[in-house]
């Protein structure tokens, strides 16, 4: 079975090729919470806990009901910790999330 989803980023700050802070809904309990803003250091904790978080878009007048695409990962690269939807990053990336 899968993993429940955590968390649902719906859009990403960027600054020097790192992420600054992305636009989410977290879940709280059976349901999730209104838009959160996570900076980098809150999103990456909550990686680094085990927490999933993918990509995605909230489903109008469908409350806890989203359109979702790719999962968020951790990765290590020359003593960096990056976060991407892909394990070839480079940097900080977020496919296929817009900017705000």
């Amino acid at each position: 079975m899968a993993k429940k989803i955590d968390g649902v980023i719906e859009a990403v700050r960027y600054k020097n090729g790192q992420i600054l802070m992305v636009r989410a809904y977290e879940r709280r309990g059976a349901t999730f919470s209104d838009r959160v803003l996570l900076d980098r250091k809150m999103l990456l904790e909550r990686l680094q806990n085990g927490k999933q978080f993918v990509t995605g878009t909230r489903e109008e007048f469908l409350a806890g009901t989203f359109k979702t695409g790719k999962s968020l990962m951790s990765l290590k690269q020359d003593d960096r910790e990056l976060i991407a939807t892909h394990q070839s990053a480079t940097h900080d990336e977020l496919q296929e999330v817009p900017a705000f």
